[in-house]
């Protein structure tokens, strides 16, 4: 069987953690052979790219964001994803490319057509089979952030209402641009197991199960 990529978007606070945990465990179940890797991170050069990049202490602008995120990407890629998908696996990836696109494109202003551009080159071209995006508002996403790797929110966490909208905004219009790949799941406090099913039936619409 040839792998497959499936990739877990949103806002910060979406839930994609949980969701894309769940996958793994009913993929597995079903006897799929299951690998998960995030972005940035998944080797030791995406992971120091992850601390310099989510250190809030450290400024950085968009076009040091994406550049940074795409060399982690690049790596993951490399020596993650392409040897996983030659061996069939599945692949739960915790954000790619489209996270670019909606946080250094629309959340930061840069041309989206050269983020693309650089997205394609990147990844060599790769495209997710299916892109999950858990669809919150980033008010109620930001209330509910638990993840506190530096004792604090983030970099990307603690910019302004106003950029975490327009990333929300571009993931909505990524959707538009390519439903058959992009399924979005609206989030819903405590229907965790109704977005669960949803996100299942994505899957195994993409698998033939």
């Amino acid at each position: 069987m040839k792998g497959k990529l499936i990739t877990f978007e949103g806002c910060d606070g979406c839930g994609k953690t949980t969701q894309s945990a769940l996958a793994i465990e009913y993929l597995t179940k079903k006897g799929f052979c299951v690998v998960k890797f995030r972005e940035p991170g998944a080797t030791k050069l995406g992971e120091e790219v992850r601390r310099l990049l989510l250190d809030p202490a450290l400024e950085k602008s968009p076009e040091e964001e994406l550049l940074l995120y795409e060399t982690a990407r690049s790596r993951n890629v490399k020596h993650n994803i392409m040897p996983a998908l030659g061996e069939g696996k599945i692949i739960i990836c915790d954000r790619f490319y489209d996270s670019s696109t909606a946080y250094q494109a629309y959340g930061g202003n840069l041309d989206p057509e050269f983020v693309t551009m650089l997205n394609m080159f990147a990844t060599g071209g790769l495209k997710p089979d299916l892109t999950i995006i858990l669809d919150i508002d980033p008010t109620a996403g930001l209330a509910k952030v638990t993840r506190k790797e530096f004792g604090k929110m983030d970099w990307q966490e603690q910019k302004k209402i106003e950029f975490h909208q327009k990333v929300r905004e571009g993931y909505l219009s990524i959707a538009k641009e390519e439903p058959d790949r992009v399924k979005v799941i609206n989030y819903r406090d405590g229907d965790i197991d109704g977005m669960q099913n949803e996100i299942r039936s994505y899957i195994n619409s993409l698998l033939g199960i």
